[in-house]
């Protein structure tokens, strides 16, 4: 890779910007400040320009001046990524790219069950289009309202439907994206098999735009369910949770399309800091089971469905207590407080986050070791790992004691990242399940990773991105 460069000159800054047009080309520094913080302000980025390009010509323009005069670029979408990827380091010398206005639908197929979206889009739109043809676009996020499609497959989003329906790379059949030369790859093939070559696609889904730019994707779309149920739960351990959650794959296959757990305390934190809110179980649990059940028939197929899978937790003795949402609007609510478990820690003060996966059969050994290494490492601290049960994918957060000075216990991030992730190695796990490498943990790759898929990895840039421009410092 080549060394550092300098800031852009003003020429030069002139040149990017002529591209996009004067008012797509943001120098001042109230105008660039939203695209330069990671919204959990863990990194603060410096840039002297962003651009906002809105054509995919403007794109591979903007990307060939760059390879030819060796200035780096970071891409952005939503700018809602959790491990730096989206954000410039702190040197002034790297320009913003952000894909905010390429934000058509250009096509939807519902005979196909596919559509064809900009990287712009904000997922919540996919959503809404896919609805007004009477189909589904599964991928569900927390930050669904302000992430666009672009980010969400460079980083191979997961959410809380990747037990039903996969990661985002599984919802994609073709992909435009621009190389880091300039050139465009025009890969927007809406066909379900197509083994003619490499699958390219599968280079630039959750490379966090460090091999090209992804300008519009092909997405799969599936049948609406005609009737969902959502239940919380409450169970005695995370090992009569995982039981029930082998009941009821059992009992529903493919139909259930949600089982997510959630500590005692994590609820509590949401019932004291969301307004309105109320627990949904009359008995306590130390953890909480959120299940959802999607069916292709009826209301009353899926009530009958999620009954008999709670009523088999409960004859086992796994389940103590259940409530299964009696409206739309608590169904809502029941979700509310799932999606709301991130945002509430920060009313609790400092969290250190980890965001990992494991073999299902070995999370509750890694949340009694990891629980127990971490209240050893910092006296007082609050465990609070929350997550995707179904597919093995936990958040390990890790609230500050009470009372605790919040940029201290900041300050042992690393110390603490570093046992929590020894313990997800040693079980077979994974230290970056679902929000990606980033700049946070680019450090960490070499030690979970072999050194032949390291050299893979490094030639694959070297390959794609010679200039070495494109989101230069992250993942390898």
């Amino acid at each position: 890779m080549p060394s550092r460069p300098a800031p852009p000159s003003a020429e030069l800054i002139a040149r990017f910007a002529a591209i996009v047009g004067g008012r797509h080309a943001l120098t001042a520094a109230d105008d660039t400040r939203p695209y330069l913080i990671e919204w959990r302000d863990r990194y603060e980025g410096a840039s002297p320009l962003v651009l906002r390009p809105g054509s995919t010509a403007e794109v591979a323009a903007i990307l060939k001046l760059a390879s030819e005069t060796g200035t780096p670029i970071v891409p952005q979408g939503g700018n809602t990524g959790l491990v730096g990827g989206q954000v410039p380091d702190e040197s002034g010398t790297e320009i913003v790219l952000s894909l905010g206005r390429l934000d058509r639908i250009r096509a939807v197929d519902p005979a196909a069950s596919t559509m064809t979206a900009e990287a712009g889009v904000i997922l919540d739109r996919i959503h809404d289009a896919a609805d007004a043809v009477d189909r589904l676009f599964p991928l569900t996020l927390g930050s669904q309202g302000s992430c666009t499609i672009g980010g969400n497959l460079s980083s191979n989003a997961g959410g809380t439907a990747v037990l039903a329906y996969g990661n985002a790379r599984d919802m994609v059949l073709g992909l435009e994206v621009v190389l880091p030369t300039g050139e465009i790859v025009e890969g927007l093939r809406a066909l379900r098999k197509d083994n003619a070559g490499y699958d390219l696609k599968q280079l630039f889904l959750g490379t966090e735009g460090t091999l090209g730019v992804i300008t519009a994707a092909v997405l799969k779309l599936w049948a609406k369910p005609k009737a969902q149920e959502v239940a919380v739960a409450g169970v005695a351990t995370p090992a009569d949770a995982l039981a029930a959650l082998g009941l009821a794959k059992t009992r529903a296959g493919a139909q259930l399309t949600a089982f997510e757990i959630m500590p005692r305390r994590l609820v509590e934190f949401y019932l004291a800091h969301q307004p309105g809110s109320r627990d949904p179980l009359s008995t306590l649990a130390p953890w909480y089971l959120l299940v959802e059940v999607s069916v292709g028939t009826g209301p009353a197929e899926a009530r009958a469905l999620m009954e008999a899978v709670l009523e088999d937790g409960l004859a086992a003795g796994l389940i103590e207590d259940a409530t299964i949402a009696q409206s739309v609007a608590q169904a809502k609510d029941f979700w509310r407080m799932r999606h709301g478990m991130s945002e509430v820690q920060k009313h609790e003060g400092g969290s250190i986050k980890h965001d990992v996966s494991l073999p299902l059969s070995a999370l509750p050994d890694f949340l009694a070791r990891a629980t127990e290494a971490v209240e050893r490492l910092v006296p007082g601290c609050r465990p609070v790992p929350f997550g995707h049960l179904g597919d093995g994918n936990i958040h390990f957060n890790v609230s500050q004691p009470v009372g605790a000075d919040k940029a201290a216990f900041l300050a042992g991030w690393e110390a603490m990242n570093a046992v929590v992730h020894g313990i997800v190695t040693e079980l077979g796990g994974s230290i970056a399940a679902e929000h990606g490498v980033g700049r946070m943990k680019r450090a960490m790759l070499a030690g979970v990773r072999s050194p032949v898929e390291m050299m893979l990895m490094r030639r694959l840039k070297a390959t794609l991105d010679p200039a070495g421009i494109l989101n230069p410092g992250k993942v390898v």
